[in-house]
């Protein structure tokens, strides 16, 4: 694979330890329930968590927009759902990316129904230029251009997300 590195380890490391310390901080005196999205957000939510000093729940849900592709469909599916009820709890949607904002906003939307207390977003990649669709972001670990990345998480066709950085295909 040729690959560009754009952010190493230790700059990652630094910023999830930031989230965090924010994180902690804003939640304080809640009990907020952290939401993975598969499977790109495991590495990074299971990084975070263990930097939380709060007390805090954890799950996921798995949604899919990119069938192996560089480019999103623009259909996105839940593939498999939430095994707990969030009503009335401060959910923490944990993803490991944000372009287009198509998938974003369907999780949003689909979990809005269920009537938690707040539903924020933590995002490790924040692709700004690339919306479709403005959808809030309270937590954001780096902004990068719209280039296609693997790594810490990330994959191209499940292949790199075992890097321990983020790198442009």
């Amino acid at each position: 694979m040729q690959s560009e590195v754009l952010i190493n380890e230790d700059r990652i490391r630094e910023r999830v330890l930031q989230l965090a310390a924010q994180i902690d901080c804003d939640y304080d005196d809640k009990i907020p329930i952290l939401v993975g999205v598969l499977k790109g957000s495991f590495i990074f939510l299971s990084d975070l968590v263990r930097l939380l000093k709060i007390k805090h729940q954890v799950d996921f849900l798995t949604v899919a927009s990119y069938d192996g592709g560089l480019t999103s469909t623009g259909i996105v599916r839940l593939v498999s759902d939430l095994s707990v009820n969030i009503e009335g709890r401060h959910v923490l949607i944990v993803e490991d990316i944000i372009d287009t904002g198509l998938t974003t906003d369907y999780i949003l939307k689909n979990l809005q129904t269920r009537n938690p207390a707040s539903l924020e977003f933590v995002v490790l990649l924040n692709k700004q230029e690339c919306r479709k669709i403005d959808v809030p972001v309270k937590y954001s670990g780096f902004e990068i251009p719209d280039q296609f990345v693997v790594g810490y998480g990330l994959d191209y066709n499940q292949y790199y997300r075992n890097l321990p950085y983020i790198a442009r295909l």
